[in-house]
């Protein structure tokens, strides 16, 4: 689309294993990756690289948010508020949008589409995972058409439909259920606490010492393992 840039998803996978190493060595060694929109695919990959390269105790949780909800975000069919099933910038994601930031939105702009999906329902998860489906949304390439030529409006979905008031209920529970897993994490492993690194890690206990003392108190940074490339 134009006026956007893109970032392939190794660069992207790349960055986020640095900036991980960067919390990690400046002390924030439990960090909760939070996620509304796309990369579902890329994000837990560079989760995974860290653990592989550093392999220093660390809590590190990737969390779609939307994924938290799923019974919030689903059609009246399925138990949810809305008249449609989730899919991009439609009634629910404008819904949740007029609850979160409404001087944002400007209703008068908003449209009604349909995108263009080449199997039968049921197959091809929605926005959300919503549904449960078998093959999630970015799991495919090709079972649906470019929104950028199907529509182009950026809407996928019944825009005007929406209400702020649809989303009260799921946005009350997605901020109920992200600080329920702070409270968790911090349950099991309170401040100056770890997972323990004989059971996470295989190397030296002498090498995680240091790097978890860091260089300030006579220990090691954590690039003198490796480089976050």
């Amino acid at each position: 689309m134009p006026n956007t840039v893109v970032v392939p998803e190794e660069d992207l996978a790349a960055y986020l294993r640095a900036v991980i190493a960067g919390f990690w060595n400046a002390g924030f060694r439990k960090q909760i990756l939070i996620n509304g929109h796309a990369q579902d695919y890329v994000i837990p990959m560079a989760i995974h690289g860290f653990g592989k390269r550093f392999q220093v105790p660390a809590v590190l949780v990737y969390l779609n948010w939307w994924f938290s909800i799923r019974q919030h975000i689903r059609d009246k069919e399925h138990g949810g508020p809305f008249e449609t099933k989730f899919v991009h910038a439609d009634e629910c994601e404008t819904s949740y949008s007029l609850a979160l930031f409404p001087e944002l939105i400007d209703m008068k702009y908003a449209v009604d589409t349909k995108g263009e999906m080449y199997i039968k329902e049921g197959i091809v998860d929605k926005s959300g995972l919503a549904y449960g489906y078998p093959v999630r949304f970015y799991d495919h390439v090709g079972l649906t058409g470019m929104e950028v030529l199907c529509t182009p409006e950026g809407v996928v979905g019944k825009s005007t439909l929406a209400e702020g008031q649809k989303a009260k209920k799921g946005v009350e529970a997605a901020m109920d259920f992200m600080e329920g897993l702070v409270n968790e994490i911090l349950s099991k492993f309170p401040p100056g606490k770890l997972p323990p690194a004989d059971k996470i890690t295989q190397r030296s206990k002498e090498e995680i010492e240091a790097v978890i003392k860091g260089p300030l108190k006579g220990g090691k940074h954590i690039y003198t393992i490796c480089y976050p490339t």
